[in-house]
């Protein structure tokens, strides 16, 4: 089983860690770019979506999935994300490493500029926090290719 996680404001307006669903998932070990990427076609349909969405999975120490969060849906060209509130997630799940995935619809799978930036931030508040940025992958919509930030040597 694989749990989707959302953060919500408890009572006191603190962030709180809640489950909003499971779905039954061959594989919770997330130890290689390609079952990231199988994973982000079958399960999060990245490979459909005509706007750029952004994902987090929050990993342990053996890259055992603690859960899948949704962090932001963008254009078909575009999406903005925030180091802040993708670490408010990760910290909330416990996690010890993070992988981002995202989609690009127009079937390429060459980060942007803007992506690079991104994975430069998340990289760094990371070290920070002790929560290593274990990959970053993209998506190329439906041809499904991809390519691992970490396999091109750009983290």
């Amino acid at each position: 089983m694989v749990s989707f996680y959302d953060t919500r404001l408890n009572e006191n307006g603190s962030v709180m860690l809640v489950e909003e669903k499971q779905e039954e998932y061959e594989t919770e070990k997330m130890n290689s770019p390609e079952q990231i990427a199988l994973l982000a076609c079958r399960l999060l349909h990245l490979d459909e979506y005509a706007e750029e969405h952004i994902y987090m999975l929050a990993l342990n120490s053996a890259c055992g999935l603690l859960g899948i969060f949704f962090l932001y849906k963008g254009t078909v060209n575009s999406a903005v994300a925030s180091p802040r509130e993708i670490y408010i997630r990760a910290l909330s799940a416990g996690a010890v490493q993070i992988a981002l995935i995202h989609n690009h619809p127009s079937g390429s799978v060459l980060p942007s500029e803007q992506d690079i930036k991104l994975t430069e931030r998340v990289k760094k508040a990371g070290e920070l926090l002790g929560i290593s940025l274990a990959d970053h992958i993209i998506i190329g919509g439906k041809s499904r290719a991809y390519i691992s930030f970490r396999e091109a040597k750009l983290i």
